[in-house]
């Protein structure tokens, strides 16, 4: 120690007498300190007062600023010597040194930077107000080759991305272009590592995500999982799951998602059957993930149903059924979901056999799974309400062309039977009704609940048969039905009164002891008293009500219950549907014909 303090005392009252050789073999005797003994070195640092000293080197002759810069970066090392660095001042007097042109300079200034301001957000949004990110990405231009310069510049950008302001700075440089780049020619694990923790972070901003796609960064990204696809290694994995999140940030921009697909012929999606099949699970739910994005778009939907994903994802579903990755069959049903939404998809997709193939995914106890199951389900038939055939019926009849007209038309009502006819399989199934029933007890997981009722409205209001009411009633799930009627949400309630509807036209007197049990006239009377009752839900209550009417029990029940009054008050409501449906079931009610049969 004594040599360090000899060493410190030369650099401290040397002043500008000293020569520049007596300088920098000053700072190198501190170098080889802190190599020996670095917590002692620190200690003599602080207490000599030297960072002043180097402050001011920093600001002098060339050689002898990028050798302090060296000692300062050293130094920096220590997390007890930041704050005593931050208080010498020295973070505003490094900054300007990022524009040299020396290369070794820029390195030990970028890392003398780089950790004095590491988990500083105060410090990290100086260096932004101060255009360091312009700094940084021009020496990512003009030495692209130098890797200790690139990693320094990589680390900074890593600490610094997080910024908001860093990410909209970043917004107006070509730093996509460069990364792409460094991406492109590296294989080494350590510097991919960092470069696809920057491009996760800037993929963020929907401005960046678009210019990374546009500077190709799924190509190398493909390049990386293509490489890794048959590695096991842990370092490996680890680049693995970081290039897999990275893809899927980037489809999450409906710009940069579009881009990617290209029509089914961007680099991501000419992947997705490689990924699908891969022995990794990491790659199996990259690929069901990157089909659930694209399907976002109708247009895609199509398109990827007519290169045959669906077949992909019922396959890689299959390979999930035994004690199978619940996140892989969570994305897997949520792409086969999307792909059902657009009308010319449930066609194909019910032809194919896919309502009969995901449901070897009834046995699973996992209630992601079972909440993506049920919805792909009803997805699949709920091709179009006949309300919606009407409307397309008047709209269409409108149009002067009549083949077109015809063609349209003819889509719509096979789509519409495609549907029925898989409603009425699904409706007799009796697995898969017993599972229904069974989900709809379930009071842990209100989703699965839900969606359990809505498939089982869904199954009676889109087949419209009779041994699909009969199957379910005997399954016991009507009174799930009518619980359903009574739900918070309006859509679901309007989805069981419309089915209670149909199952009492088709065969009233099979379903009346169940509704009794279940109280059905009563809670109808309670939607059509209480205010809050939306216009739609009354119509629809009213006209279920109109329905059990026709059974004498039932008609007693609602003489009972003093229900008279309540459509009375209804003939006056202000929604002129609700008031025409409740004087129709007056006049039913009271025996009499209906004005409107007359």
């Amino acid at each position: 120690m004594e040599s360090l303090n000899l060493h410190l005392e030369h650099l401290k009252f040397g002043g500008g007498d000293a020569k520049e050789d007596q300088i920098i073999e000053s700072l190198s005797g501190i170098l080889q300190a802190l190599t020996e003994n670095k917590l002692r070195t620190c200690s003599l640092l602080i207490e000599s007062d030297v960072l002043r000293t180097l402050a001011r080197l920093l600001q002098s002759d060339p050689l002898c600023a990028v050798k302090a810069a060296q000692v300062l970066a050293e130094i920096a090392k220590n997390e007890e010597m930041k704050i005593p660095c931050i208080d010498a001042g020295l973070v505003p007097i490094l900054i300007p040194l990022l524009d040299s042109r020396d290369q070794e300079m820029l390195l030990h200034v970028g890392r003398a930077i780089g950790r004095i301001c590491y988990d500083n957000n105060d410090l990290q949004e100086q260096l932004v107000r101060a255009e360091v990110i312009s700094f940084l990405v021009r020496i990512m231009s003009d030495y692209p080759d130098n890797e200790p310069l690139v990693r320094v510049n990589l680390l900074a950008l890593s600490n610094l991305a997080d910024l908001d302001a860093a990410k909209e700075a970043l917004s107006k440089t070509r730093i996509a272009e460069h990364l792409v780049h460094q991406l492109h020619r590296t294989n080494y694990h350590e510097k991919v590592e960092i470069i696809l923790e920057v491009l996760q972070t800037l993929a963020e901003n929907d401005t960046l995500k678009l210019q990374l796609v546009e500077a190709g960064i799924q190509e190398a990204v493909a390049e990386i999982l293509k490489r890794l696809q048959e590695s096991s290694k842990p370092e490996d994995m680890c680049s693995l799951k970081a290039a897999s999140d990275l893809i899927v940030s980037l489809l999450l921009g409906d710009e940069s998602m579009q881009q990617l697909f290209a029509e089914g012929k961007g680099a991501i999606y000419q992947n997705i059957g490689i990924w699908l099949t891969s022995k990794h699970t990491q790659l199996q739910l990259t690929g069901a993930l990157a089909i659930a994005n694209f399907a976002r778009n109708d247009s895609n939907c199509v398109r990827m149903v007519q290169l045959g994903v669906v077949h992909q994802l019922l396959d890689l579903l299959e390979h999930h059924v035994e004690n199978g990755d619940v996140s892989v069959q969570h994305a897997a049903l949520s792409a086969l979901r999307n792909l059902a939404i657009p009308v010319a998809n449930k066609v194909q997709m019910l032809d194919e056999g896919v309502a009969k193939r995901i449901q070897m995914l009834l046995r699973s106890d996992m209630p992601p799974v079972q909440f993506k199951l049920l919805g792909t389900l009803r997805m699949l038939m709920d091709g179009q309400d006949p309300t919606y055939l009407l409307l397309a019926y008047l709209l269409l009849a409108s149009w002067k062309e009549p083949l077109l007209r015809c063609f349209i038309m003819t889509g719509i009502v096979v789509v519409a039977f495609c549907c029925s006819d898989a409603a009425e399989e699904l409706g007799q199934d009796l697995m898969l009704l017993h599972r229904l029933v069974q989900w709809c007890d379930s009071k842990d997981h209100a989703g699965v609940c839900g969606e359990a009722n809505r498939l089982l409205a869904s199954l009676i209001r889109h087949s419209r048969s009779q041994e699909v009411v009969k199957a379910i009633q005997e399954a016991g799930a009507m009174k799930h039905l009518v619980c359903m009627a009574t739900s918070e949400h309006a859509i679901m309630q309007n989805e069981a009164l419309i089915a209670l509807a149909i199952a009492s036209a088709i065969n009233l007197e099979i379903v009346k002891e169940e509704f009794k049990e279940a109280s059905l006239v009563q809670n109808i009377h309670k939607l059509l008293q209480d205010e809050s009752t939306g216009p739609e839900v009354k119509y629809n209550s009213i006209g279920l009500l109109c329905s059990l009417l026709n059974s004498g029990d039932l008609r007693q029940e609602a003489e009972g219950d003093e229900i008279k009054e309540t459509l009375e008050k209804l003939c006056g409501h202000i929604n002129e549907n609700v008031a025409k449906q409740a004087l129709m079931a007056l006049h039913i009610l009271n025996g009499e014909q209906s004005l409107f049969e007359q």
